[in-house]
Parts: structure tokens; C-alpha cells; sequence
């Protein structure tokens, strides 16, 4: 029995869809290398399936190039001047968008201020006193952290005698206040040398420096 006339419409299912694309996408390939090495013609054959998959056939013995510059000799149409049209638009709105981000920068520095007049200057001035604020929060910043991170080192001593960075030496003393409220700290440091060597007799520090 022969195969029964297929009607020719959207198939409505995806899957069943996306499988007659596959074969017959195949088919046609292999029809356009029979016929590239039967009759040694130049065929391309370009696809986009219904999700955006690209496919594509070309002859071997012409590039992708080539193949369109034989169209446009044929054909007559120019398929490139329209993009080098759009290419040399794009490059004019970049070049100018470069100049005028030069001017700014110039202005900012102090030069080119003679040809813009009091409203250009009153918007200039505005932007220089908002860079100078955001200046000055980002230097505050810097330095609260510093100065959270040097104390954070210093806390890290807890009263204990040592080595402290810089390559000196430190003392520490604890005592309580004659209340005895609270703990009184005292920290000593020597650069660059050796700690004394102290000596307890009774009442009396003797101390070897």
C-alpha cells in the first residue's frame, strides 16, 4: 500500500512538530549533496527552526563569502551597503559621544570654560560640588575603617606583654583603683629595644636597661 497524501499545515503538537523538521531538514541536505556532487553546482541552504535553532548546508567548494558575492554579482543587489551604512552611522554617534565626554572631562579640569555661558557654568558647578561630596563620604569611610581595624589590633593586645608590629616592645600593667571600682591599664612601649628586666625587691623595682 502506498503512503497516504500528508495535508500540508502547522503541525499543531511540538514534539511531533520538532521530528518532521529533523527529517525533513536531513532530507533536504542530503538532496543538496547529491546534487553539489552529481551536477557540481554551489547550493546553501539556511534554516531556522520554530525555536530559533540554526542550521545550515553549504557547498564545499565555495565559502559562505563567496556564495553571497555570486549573488550579489547576479542578482544585482548590494546586500552589504546597507550595513555599512548602519556600521559608519553607529561610528559617527560614537565619535561624537567621545568628544563630548573629552569636553566634559576638560571642563572638570578647569579648561574650555570660555565658551559656556552662566547657566552651562551654574550646571558645571553643580556637578563638581555633587563628585566633591561623594569624595569626601567615600575618604570618611576609608578612614572609620582604618581606624576600626587599628583598634581592633590594638584590643587583640589584652593587656599582655609582647612583640607589637612596628618591631618594638610593649609593658602592660593591670591594677585597681583605690575604690576598687574598676581595672586601671597602663601600656608601656620600648621601640626598637629590649624591655628592661625588672627586679622585685619588697617595695622597691630594680630596673636593667
Amino acid at each position: 500500500m502506498g503512503r497516504g497524501k500528508i495535508e500540508i499545515k502547522k503541525i499543531e503538537n511540538a514534539t511531533n512538530r520538532q521530528v518532521t523538521y529533523s527529517k525533513r531538514r536531513n532530507g533536504l541536505f542530503k538532496k543538496a549533496q547529491e546534487l553539489t556532487v552529481l551536477c557540481d553546482a554551489k547550493v546553501s541552504l539556511i534554516m531556522f527552526s520554530s525555536t530559533g535553532k540554526f542550521h545550515e548546508f553549504l557547498s564545499p567548494n565555495i565559502s559562505t563569502k563567496g556564495f553571497f558575492d555570486l549573488y550579489q554579482k547576479t542578482t544585482g543587489i548590494d546586500l552589504w551597503n546597507s550595513h555599512y551604512e548602519r556600521m559608519e552611522e553607529n561610528y559617527r554617534r560614537l565619535k561624537e559621544i567621545n568628544k563630548k565626554l573629552r569636553r566634559e572631562i576638560r571642563q572638570r579640569m578647569g579648561g574650555d570654560l570660555s565658551e559656556l555661558n552662566i547657566k552651562e557654568l551654574q550646571a558645571l558647578e553643580a556637578k563638581m560640588d555633587s563628585s566633591l561630596l561623594a569624595i569626601r563620604e567615600r575618604k570618611y569611610h576609608v578612614i572609620k575603617t582604618q581606624t576600626d581595624k587599628h583598634k581592633k589590633k590594638e584590643a587583640k593586645l589584652d593587656g599582655q606583654d609582647g612583640i607589637v608590629e612596628t618591631g618594638g616592645y610593649y609593658e602592660s600593667t593591670m591594677g585597681l583603683l583605690p575604690n576598687g571600682a574598676s581595672n586601671l591599664y597602663a601600656l608601656r612601649l620600648y621601640q626598637n629595644q629590649q624591655p628592661p628586666l625588672v627586679l622585685h625587691d619588697g617595695t622597691n623595682d630594680l630596673r636593667l636597661a
